[in-house]
């Protein structure tokens, strides 16, 4: 089969600033020095230009899972030509594409399917999808946005005049504009570069699949560390517009922090978020079909597996017990105070379902844990 056309630009573009990131840069180090002030631009416009890929292009334009005052998305537009990814309007058509037809080799631009390299770096190296972007026609809504298409028509003026200019212009008033273009401008690319890449490659090898298996996607909490919280990618894929990645209080996920940060000074708004019960739902369903393989596996396979299935439909039954019931105190709560004593029969049987909940999940677990050790 013949393979498509070299895109040149982008061959030349990972070619020339791998070099100098990881030829030209030590050079320059050994020869010159380093100092913290460059270090520390770097180590900013790293999480700047790398946030707004996660914040930006992915959570905002291409997931619409939340929205964001004018200047918000004007700097993300910014910042996301200063990591060199294309434009919102190209980085988004294809990601959606990517979502609709994920693992799918002839339509996924970036199958995981197709191998390690190919979806790390080997898509955007050929002329896969040459005819892909006529007129972006599964991103119309992004067509109408100021922000979206100012910095499609501009994007390489922009993405010149941030890489270098921006950075030149702080090399020049830390005495050093060289080094500073060399550390906080290619380094830093190259870096922002391949960390965003691990998104579509290592999280679609690497980690578990706590929610489905109908797809690659894994959730992995080292990748996390350097994606910008982008690693608990098997979430992501059946919850594609929930804001979060990282849905635990202590999952690493800067960019979810971001946006609800900004959320408090009114930056961001309508935050999206998967209702817990669907969720929780999806995190059981695997379970169980990860209890019946194991399960088919035992001496015992046929005592194990309706004993699993019966723990399992004893614990749906209660968890929809329990969030129909919250729902329901949540909205009486939101109505007048003439319902109180309402409220107040229906807050204790709450509880009540919330401690019958917590023991039959514990049952649950326990049920994981040792009938199959």
């Amino acid at each position: 089969m013949k393979k498509p056309p070299i895109i040149l630009t982008n061959v030349l573009v990972f070619v020339l600033s791998a070099l100098i990131a990881f030829i030209g840069v030590p050079l320059w180090v050994a020869a010159a020095g380093i100092d913290w002030v460059e270090i520390g631009v770097a180590i900013f416009l790293f999480f700047f230009t790398g946030m707004s890929i996660t914040a930006g292009y992915h959570r905002l334009w291409s997931h619409k899972s939340y929205d964001a005052h004018p200047v918000v998305r004007t700097i993300l537009a910014i910042g996301g030509a200063m990591a060199v990814q294309n434009s919102i309007l190209h980085w988004s058509s294809d990601h959606r594409v990517h979502h609709r037809h994920v693992d799918d080799n002839d339509k996924d631009p970036y199958s995981a399917k197709r191998g390690l390299w190919f979806a790390h770096i080997g898509w955007m190296l050929r002329e896969y999808q040459a005819t892909r972007y006529a007129d972006y026609k599964n991103c119309r809504d992004l067509q109408k946005d100021a922000v979206v298409m100012w910095q499609h028509k501009y994007y390489l003026p922009i993405v010149l005049a941030s890489n270098f200019g921006i950075t030149a212009a702080l090399g020049w008033l830390n005495g050093d504009v060289l080094g500073m273009v060399l550390i906080a401008g290619v380094l830093r690319l190259v870096m922002v570069h391949h960390v965003t890449f691990f998104i579509n490659s290592l999280a679609h090898f690497w980690g578990r699949q706590p929610y489905t298996d109908g797809n690659t996607a894994r959730d992995n909490g080292i990748l996390a560390l350097f994606t910008f919280g982008e690693g608990y990618h098997n979430f992501h894929h059946i919850f594609e517009y929930d804001y979060r990645n990282g849905i635990r209080w202590w999952q690493y996920d800067p960019t979810k922090w971001l946006i609800r940060g900004l959320s408090y000074l009114r930056l961001t708004r309508n935050l999206r978020r998967c209702p817990e019960e669907r969720i929780e739902k999806a995190r059981l369903a695997m379970q169980l079909k990860q209890a019946n393989e194991r399960a088919l596996h035992l001496p015992n396979a046929d005592e194990i597996l309706a004993l699993v299935q019966d723990e399992y439909e004893l614990l749906m039954s209660k968890m929809s017990e329990y969030y129909a019931t919250k729902k329901r105190l949540v909205k009486l709560r939101q109505q007048s105070l003439k319902q109180s004593l309402e409220s107040f029969e229906l807050d204790f049987k709450y509880k009540e379902l919330k401690h019958a909940l917590a023991v039959q999940r514990e049952k649950w677990l326990q049920l994981q844990k040792f009938q199959f050790a």
